[in-house]
């Protein structure tokens, strides 16, 4: 079926679904007062964890039938929560409701209509699923009949055993099959079937009726009538057993108030749970308490299934007959327990129990629950009323019908508790003694710490009016006993502050050339020798001399000009960092630096590619040492080399050596380099991959080099000076013209002398119709790029040479006039006709 097709059918059916789901949970009897504070807050994290924020919440809420306003209620319970937990409803879960591209409609129609749809589609058992449960969402608000579950838990059907042992009280009817077995002197087997009149026929024996004997009962008798031909049964000789064979049905009529009144064929084994399971149980208005079994119109067995339910014991679970009815009468009293039990539920009470058997039968108190006494929600004839009962009264109360118990939890507070935090040795909660005393208090929790600020501690106490008061005292006074102790009271949180909370965090700070840099932790009487051996010591090109050390002016002239801002000390240390009685102390802030060896140097290599006779990689030899002289070292050009095609990479500055002592970070131009170059390709090369991006990156560190001229004349102005890093590249000689960019067919060229600029263009197909011509420009091979100039109204185009690449930019757009704008300018442009005409009159 069209998967559009079955949501339109879903649609269709969606408010019939949501009335019928309305009707039969019938929500419109929950009493939001009367919900407990963890029934309010299991009800927000299962919407929560289903993706519902409080507006979806509200929603479902009226879908299931909740009055406007009972929803108006449980909107403010839900903000009070919130607030008292510190929580928020996010939007993000209602987001991500949403985004399910399901709606609430949707989800509840696809759960009523499972039953009647078989699919193998994964997204809607999904559906199904999560219908599921928003459908369950408000199930915890209705309170749960006890036992109500028992009989439809399909792990517990109650089941005879149909292979054990036949029950010497079981009762032979008709259509049983007899095994009767002798054994001893006497050797016999005999397999019968009790005929519908109840009697078999034995051999030797005859006629013997046997309906409604037991197999105790018929046993008995066999072994009387059988004893004149089986001698030894008299004797004992000879043994007797009766079994059952093939077991027969029976018929058993459940009546009442149950799931699924009527009659049923059970195995005559079966006992009262069994065809109550078949039947489905009590239904909400029948008794658990009062389940009747009646045989030949005589009451036989009367059942709790309480007895069950809490003790596991099947009192007067008797085997059933046939032709018995089991009778569930309606309930005659049933209270609600709710709150802090381990269970609560609906419970029916019998006129002989107290409510300390309902606590009983809702499993006692929680750990969390208030046991001094308990609401009663009560009806009377006209009204409602609440009622205490205290914890005394518990066994002697008595439970009406429609009674609700509530079992509030205890409060959130200490009725004997103080704390301590801060320096003393084992902060925390402590109970309130009495006549317990502040100092009393810091000795229970080990004493002060060395660090403690003796100078001023403080009590946070609560006023009767919970307001909070502060009360500073000194500590050191407290502790010698010279001025007078403070008594302490409920909650009081007393704070002694640390010395070092009171600081900033004494620490130094070391640079340069020392192996690991950085900031350390300022310890008294340190000093310099042992701040450079925590960092590691020297790197090898560091000087143990002039070592500048900066300090923190804390009196500095605020009005002078020339005021000192720092003071600055330039030490030597010994190299090997030897203890010494002059040693420099440093103090907190201090920021150390350790300069590199005024003639020390690494060593620096620059490496050449292409065609030279010795091409690999070269150590710079000395500061001055220029591209002519490295390629002499390389052995010069090779036949096939194209100097004027060679090109120079340079590394930028993330590749520069640190330990370059004379470097510069020229890491800004560097970066402007890069979006200007990153702008010109946006915007001046047409479809270009990302592979050609980052050729154009790599190029971007290219320096143009004329290696022609350099060679003729080395030692000028255009032969650099080599770097660290630097690569030399000397290609082959180039045969092609690269054209990119707004052409109608961008392709390499060959290359001709007697090629001008336009006539690559024209190989390329020429410009396109969003070409800008003045900006084109060519990139030639060895990095140097040369743009287009102006001559008056021409366009002079550079000169192509091989290698080159032409690239011709992209035009920006222009936003085209439409038919409003050609209006609104020839309104204007006739305005100002009419306006210079005026003048002109």
């Amino acid at each position: 079926m069209n998967i559009k097709k079955v949501l339109t059918v879903l649609s269709f059916l969606m408010v019939l679904i949501i009335t019928q789901v309305s009707a039969q949970t019938n929500y419109a009897d929950v009493k939001v007062d009367e919900l407990t504070d963890v029934q309010v807050r299991q009800l927000m994290q299962r919407a929560e964890s289903i993706g519902y924020d409080d507006a979806q919440l509200e929603k479902m809420a009226a879908a299931q039938g909740m009055k406007p306003d009972e929803i108006q209620k449980l909107r403010l319970r839900v903000e009070k929560i919130r607030k008292q937990d510190g929580t928020s409803s996010t939007n993000d879960k209602s987001l991500k409701g949403k985004s399910s591209g399901r709606t609430l409609e949707n989800d509840t129609t696809t759960a009523k209509t499972r039953d009647n749809k078989n699919t193998d589609s994964d997204e809607l058992s999904d559906a199904e699923k999560r219908a599921q449960e928003r459908i369950s969402l408000f199930e915890d608000l209705k309170p749960k009949i006890f036992g109500v579950d028992l009989f439809k838990n399909g792990n517990l059907t109650f089941e005879p055993n149909l292979r054990m042992a036949t029950p010497k009280g079981y009762v032979i009817g008709p259509d049983d099959e007899l095994l009767i077995d002798l054994n001893g002197d006497n050797e016999a087997n005999y397999t019968l079937k009790v005929s519908p009149e109840g009697a078999i026929n034995l051999q030797y024996v005859g006629r013997i009726p046997l309906g409604g004997l037991t197999i105790e009962q018929a046993t008995a008798k066999l072994k009387s009538l059988m004893s004149s031909t089986y001698p030894g049964l008299r004797t004992g000789r000879t043994n007797l057993a009766i079994n059952i064979g093939n077991i027969r049905s029976i018929k058993v009529t459940v009546l009442g108030e149950v799931v699924k009144p009527g009659s049923y064929t059970l195995p005559s084994l079966v006992t009262v749970f069994n065809a109550l399971y078949v039947s489905g149980g009590p239904n909400i208005n029948g008794s658990f308490r009062n389940i009747q079994v009646i045989r030949n119109n005589r009451i036989v067995s009367t059942i709790d299934v309480y007895d069950f339910l809490l003790r596991g014991i099947q009192t007067n679970n008797i085997r059933l007959q046939d032709q018995d009815v089991i009778n569930v009468p309606v309930y005659q009293s049933r209270v609600e327990m709710a709150g802090e039990v381990k269970r609560p539920a609906l419970f029916e009470v019998l006129s002989t129990e107290s409510l300390e058997d309902v606590i009983n039968f809702a499993g006692g108190f929680s750990n969390q629950a208030y046991t001094a006494r308990i609401k009663v929600l009560q009806n009377t004839n006209k009204e409602r009323r609440i009622t205490d009962v205290a914890a005394e009264q518990f066994s002697v109360y008595g439970p009406l019908n429609g009674d609700k118990y509530i079992v509030e939890s205890i409060l959130d507070r200490f009725e004997n508790r103080v704390e301590i935090e801060g320096a003393v040795f084992r902060p925390g909660p402590y109970e309130l003694e009495k006549g317990l005393t502040l100092k009393a208090l810091i000795l229970k929790a080990e004493g002060l710490k060395e660090d403690a600020f003796l100078n001023r501690a403080y009590i946070n106490r609560l006023n009767a009016d919970n307001t909070l008061a502060l009360i500073s005292f000194d500590v050191a006074k407290i502790m010698s006993g010279t001025v007078a102790d403070i008594p302490l009271q409920r909650e009081d949180k007393v704070t002694i502050s640390s010395l070092f909370d009171l600081r900033d965090e004494f620490n130094l700070s070391i640079q340069g050339e020392v192996r690991e840099p950085g900031i350390f932790e300022y310890a008294e009487n340190m000093n310099l020798e042992d701040l450079i051996q925590m960092a590691g010591g020297f790197k090898e090109g560091a000087t143990p001399n002039r070592i500048e050390v900066s300090r923190r002016i804390k009196d500095s002239d605020a009005k002078s000009v020339s005021a000192i801002t720092a003071e600055v000390f330039n030490i030597s240390v010994d190299q090997n960092l030897k203890i010494l009685d002059n040693s420099f102390v440093l103090q907190p802030f201090d920021v150390v630096s350790i300069r590199s060896s005024e003639g020390y140097q690494v060593q620096k290599q620059v490496k050449l590619e292409g065609e030279v006779l010795y091409p690999g990689t070269y150590t710079i030899t000395k500061k001055n040492e220029t591209i002519s002289d490295v390629i002499e070292r390389a052995g010069g050009l090779t036949v096939l080399a194209y100097a004027n095609g060679a090109s120079l990479k340079r590394p930028g500055p993330e590749k520069n050596d640190p330990d370059d002592k004379n470097a510069i970070n020229d890491q800004e131009e560097e970066d402007k380099k890069f979006l200007s170059l990153k702008r010109a390709q946006e915007s001046g090369v047409k479809d270009t991959l990302k592979t050609e991006i980052e050729q154009k990156l790599i190029q971007s560190d290219l320096v143009g080099i004329d290696l022609k001229r350099i060679l003729e004349k080395p030692k000028s102005r255009i032969d650099l000076i080599l770097e660290d890093g630097d690569i030399i590249r000397i290609p082959r000689q180039l045969q092609t013209v690269k054209v990119t960019g707004e052409v109608l067919n961008p392709n390499s060229i060959v290359y001709t002398p007697s090629k001008d600029f336009k006539s690559y263009l024209n190989g390329a197909g020429g410009f396109t119709s969003n070409a800008l011509k003045s900006g084109a420009y060519v990139k030639y091979a060895n990095g140097s790029v040369k743009g287009t100039s102006k001559f008056l109204f021409f366009n002079n185009y550079p000169q192509v040479k091989p290698g080159a690449e032409i690239l011709v930019p992209k035009r920006a757009e222009r936003e085209r006039m439409t038919a409003q704008s050609w209006i609104g300018l020839g309104t204007a442009l006739a305005s100002m006709g009419a306006i210079i005409v005026s003048l002109l009159r």
